[in-house]
């Protein structure tokens, strides 16, 4: 099995995450996050405007599922690879897939060919995410870890701040393309950042793992391709989705630790909880610049202002719980999360049911995100400490995984409930904030079966249990 240098985790600590020991790779993280974040925002803020252009209202969930789903694909493939050679190669390949997703998106001529552009985009973002938490496993110490997943949020700042309101300035003077293929440029500048780090993250391979099992691959592509059936079958004929939904439970049990579909207490909960935050906070985010829209008649710029706010305080209240790291644990910051999560999610649902005011409806996106930034943060933490080096990128490609598939799953069924509430005449985002508020109960039970025990690994940068927990 292989070890990083032989470095205690406290000399190793010293500086920070911007002390000389972490300084290229605390840079270089930081801006694949902050430009995967601005591609995030910025499609986000145009979708709608797209969805009209393209003719494609039917397909509007689908867009947001289909490169959540595809990731899965990628998380598996590159926690695999992980494990048995290091990071550096499947954090490569992720930006090239993710530069043909994206160009593909831009060039699109239709709906149909901007979801499958999204999902060779999501293959691309699933890898690199996984590639991204198996870095922080291998290269920062115990100590230090809140704080990088702290800076994760905080990568999220600027593209909220400016993501949103570029995006529309850009749609408006350029066309919604520009969106897409300008992004391309971001992506060619977050490699030119990361070609110093690459060497290093080649030595410090995790473990001699087995190659990447053809069966998990296969059970992800299953998964992914189920989780697309459900809406696709479920607009038709709501029924039909059940058989899609079990197959989609069926090939999730390979790809995550054992009891997670059960909520198992320790680290499958944890898995869980990631899951069902993803799924609750996505039915809100993916919906809210269009409910904006339709119901209150806001321009694009004006209801991605709630994107905006949402990414400041996702980062803010992240970086609360860094500072708290030793006062606050992980499994307490994970319930605390999930109750905002539900409150934000009932209130949006009131807001828009009694047609209350625009800002209120924000508001209350808002205030799911400040859960999310407390409790969604930590499910990392808790993860890397149930992990030894022999599963940390299993287990770190399972919490995406529970990520991407809970937020897809969620996507659809929204997608569904959209459909069908407006073709009974009744309020289709009802529906839609509805399947959040679910998600977000189940959650809150996940989240108190959370507790874990640090697992036993030979490894000093990540043998240390994360907070007092």
């Amino acid at each position: 099995m292989t070890s990083p240098p032989a470095t205690s985790a406290p000399a190793r600590g010293r500086g920070g995450i911007l002390g000389p020991a972490y300084l290229a790779t605390t840079i270089a993280v930081f801006a694949l996050i902050a430009f995967n974040a601005f591609e995030a925002m910025a499609v986000t803020t145009v979708m709608p405007t797209i969805s009209r252009d393209l003719d494609g209202i039917g397909l509007y969930a689908l867009a947001f599922a289909a490169p959540l789903a595809s990731g899965v694909v990628g998380m598996v493939a590159a926690g695999a690879w992980s494990d048995r050679r290091g990071p550096a190669v499947p954090l490569l390949v992720s930006l090239v897939l993710f530069s043909i997703g994206v160009l593909t998106c831009g060039l699109a001529p239709s709906m149909e060919v901007l979801v499958a552009g999204r999902v060779v985009q999501g293959l691309g973002t699933g890898a690199l995410i996984v590639s991204l938490y198996v870095v922080v496993g291998v290269v920062y110490p115990g100590a230090l870890q809140p704080s990088i997943f702290a800076s994760f949020a905080a990568a999220w700042v600027l593209p909220s701040l400016f993501g949103p309101g570029l995006a529309a300035l850009v749609a408006d003077a350029f066309g919604w393309r520009w969106v897409f293929l300008g992004v391309v440029a971001l992506v060619v500048l977050a490699a030119a950042l990361l070609a110093p780090v690459v060497p290093s993250l080649r030595k410090a391979a995790v473990a001699d793992g087995e190659p990447a099992s053809r069966s998990r691959l296969a059970w992800a592509v299953v998964a992914a391709v189920m989780v697309l059936a459900v809406e696709l079958l479920g607009s038709t004929f709501a029924l039909a989705a059940a058989p899609a939904i079990v197959l989609v439970l069926v090939a999730v049990r390979p790809l995550t630790p054992r009891g997670t579909l059960v909520a198992r207490r320790g680290l499958p909960s944890v898995i869980g909880t990631r899951g069902l935050m993803s799924a609750a906070f996505f039915c809100g985010q993916a919906y809210i610049v269009l409910v904006l829209q339709q119901r209150w008649d806001l321009s694009a710029g004006q209801a991605g202002i709630a994107l905006t706010v949402v990414g400041v305080v996702w980062a803010s209240a992240s970086q609360l719980q860094a500072r708290l790291r030793n006062h606050l644990t992980s499994e307490r910051a994970m319930l605390i999360g999930t109750l905002m999560l539900l409150g934000g999610g009932i209130l949006m649902w009131v807001v828009v049911w009694q047609h209350w005011s625009a800002w209120l409806a924000g508001g209350a996106f808002v205030f799911a995100g400040a859960g999310m930034g407390l409790g969604f943060t930590r499910t990392g933490v808790a993860m890397l400490a149930a992990s030894s080096d022999a599963d940390r990128g299993f287990n770190s490609s399972a919490l995406s995984i529970a990520d991407s598939l809970g937020a897809a799953l969620a996507l659809s069924l929204c997608g569904i409930g959209f459909t069908a509430a407006t073709a009974a005449g009744r309020d289709p985002f009802l529906a839609v904030f509805g399947v959040g508020i679910l998600c977000a109960v189940g959650a809150v039970v996940t989240a108190a079966r959370t507790p874990c025990q640090p697992a036993a690994t030979d490894n000093p940068v990540v043998s240390r249990p994360q907070g007092p927990g």
